[in-house]
């Protein structure tokens, strides 16, 4: 994923991945406590909005995170998406989130650059 590769000055690649699988414990943790919500756009572009996530996602991106943990399908990211789809009206679309449809803004708009 591409997130996998985005390494910083001397990281290796198994510190990079042990630093996504924490940011993503913490946003497990963060969709449980309701701190972090998901929000679905209406093309079923998907983003996740909370202090929590967008101040500590260590370079991870929402298209990414949502991968893996669509991936992992842990009880608090299957609970978080349903209530998101269910508020929303709008479910996620795969080929939405392969395209790189993405939100810098808790999902007030979205782009694809």
């Amino acid at each position: 994923m591409p997130c996998d590769t985005i390494l910083r000055a001397l990281q290796t690649a198994a510190q990079r991945e042990r630093e996504i699988k924490e940011a993503l414990d913490q946003l497990v943790a963060s969709l449980d406590a309701g701190s972090v919500e998901i929000i679905i756009g209406a093309d079923g572009a998907v983003c996740f909005s909370g202090s929590t996530w967008e101040d500590n996602r260590r370079g991870v991106t929402d298209v990414c995170a949502y991968n893996r943990l669509s991936q992992e399908d842990s009880w608090a990211f299957r609970q978080a998406l349903q209530r998101a789809e269910s508020l929303s009206g709008y479910q996620v679309d795969e080929q939405t989130v392969a395209a790189g449809v993405h939100s810098h803004d808790g999902g007030r708009t979205w782009s694809v650059d």
